[in-house]
């Protein structure tokens, strides 16, 4: 890390023990299991734990933070709260608040999964639909409190009681596997992996604290870099719940301090991990927790040997977002097979590629006639289907098959 300033950080260990003293409602955050992923294990050559945290109440370990930072508010006499969110803070702060007794209003970009608005409501929460993105959303919230002096601002990670509280988990994951050489911990404004590298710090300094962002939504090495908090004007992700845009200086601080290595992975590789965690591990995850397994995957981060712990933060995977990412990773694997044929316009011709299609034990899902396309000569017309198929080779094969009867093919997928 950047090495050419120190600062003192705002929280320390015992900020994050009191935290946990508070912590003690089950009903609030209860413990999460670690699991052994052999699966994983086989394709990174490493001992592999996931910590379970998308297990948490709300579905996140937003309600941390949020029930650390509320329940010291509400003692010091506040009763209603607002804050933004593009869903999983929002979740923890409408329980938390609820569970103290208190009002809260939660500001949601307007795209927020439907999943985690209904969530949010449920909770006891108000939810105000703002702005197009988290920054948006954050700025209404800033003047919604700034408007009414007896209304809290409980933001999402720039709060060292949000930060302490995040780093109970760090001593959970410690005392889970105290062996651990490198926990991987997604990054989006940085208060979770601030207060579980601060936590580490203290319990385990050998252990290997590992940030992981989303290339769509990367602040932290700039940052890091240029000694300051760097701001995105737009963020572009699948894992919403790291989208935030920004860290703050709070974060910056701690991060630099106590984090050692940050990566970065693609929304392409976080679909491949989230596919991976449903088939292999049986686990539903949203975007930001996958981040975690994504980075194993990947080659920015070399874990052969070792004993790692990823982290699933988070587990409110909006459906429908769920079925575009099972179709992108799918269509990556070439289980989804979109082919473009080129036939001269006669009956016949469909029936005769359904049946080299069929031959080989594949479904057709989809197909379309296409003749009003410019490069084609008259009397010609493109097919394209989509195919459901088990993997590349049987797609190679299909292909092969087709171009054997002496049709063009283009596989839409690899242009």
């Amino acid at each position: 890390m950047n090495e050419s300033r120190k600062r003192e950080p705002e929280i320390q260990y015992e900020d994050i023990e009191r935290a946990r003293e508070r912590l003690t409602d089950e009903t609030v955050v209860k413990r999460t299991p670690i699991e052994r992923s052999t699966s994983l294990e086989e394709l990174v050559d490493a001992e592999v734990y996931l910590k379970m945290e998308h297990l948490q109440w709300t579905g996140s370990f937003k309600t941390r933070g949020a029930y650390n930072r509320i329940s010291q508010a509400v003692a010091d006499g506040a009763d209603e709260f607002v804050a933004a969110s593009a869903g999983n803070h929002a979740q923890g702060v409408a329980l938390a608040a609820t569970r103290c007794d208190a009002d809260s209003t939660i500001v949601m970009p307007r795209h927020a999964p439907q999943a985690k608005i209904d969530a949010t409501r449920s909770y006891g929460a108000t939810v105000e639909l703002v702005g197009q993105d988290f920054q948006e959303a954050m700025a209404h919230a800033k003047e919604y409190a700034s408007e009414d002096d007896e209304v809290e601002f409980v933001h999402a990670y720039d709060d060292p009681a949000i930060v302490a509280g995040q780093g109970t988990l760090g001593i959970e994951m410690h005392e889970d596997l105290p062996e651990v050489d490198t926990v991987v911990v997604p990054i989006g404004g940085g208060g979770l992996i601030s207060g579980i590298s601060t936590a580490f710090d203290h319990l385990s300094p050998e252990t290997r604290v590992v940030g992981v962002q989303a290339t769509g939504a990367e602040t932290v090495h700039e940052s890091l870099d240029k000694g300051v908090p760097v701001t995105l004007d737009d963020v572009d992700t699948i894992a919403d719940g790291i989208a935030t845009g920004g860290i703050s200086e709070l974060t910056l601080g701690l991060i630099e301090e106590h984090v050692d290595e940050v990566v970065t992975v693609t929304d392409s590789q976080i679909a491949r991990a989230i596919l991976l965690l449903l088939e292999r591990a049986k686990q539903v995850v949203e975007g930001a927790a996958a981040a975690s397994v994504a980075a194993l995957l990947g080659d920015d981060l070399d874990v052969a040997g070792e004993t790692v712990m990823p982290l699933l933060c988070g587990g409110n995977l909006d459906m429908t977002m769920l079925q575009t990412v099972l179709i992108h990773a799918l269509t990556g694997r070439g289980q989804i097979l979109r082919l473009r044929v080129k036939i001269d316009d006669m009956p016949g011709k469909m029936t005769e590629l359904s049946g080299i299609i069929a031959h080989h034990g594949a479904n057709i899902q989809t197909v379309r006639h296409d003749r009003a396309v410019e490069s084609l000569n008259v009397g010609e017309a493109y097919l394209v289907f989509q195919i459901e198929t088990s993997g590349i080779e049987h797609a190679a094969a299909i292909i092969d098959s087709i171009e054997a009867e002496g049709y063009d093919v283009e596989d839409v997928n690899r242009e």
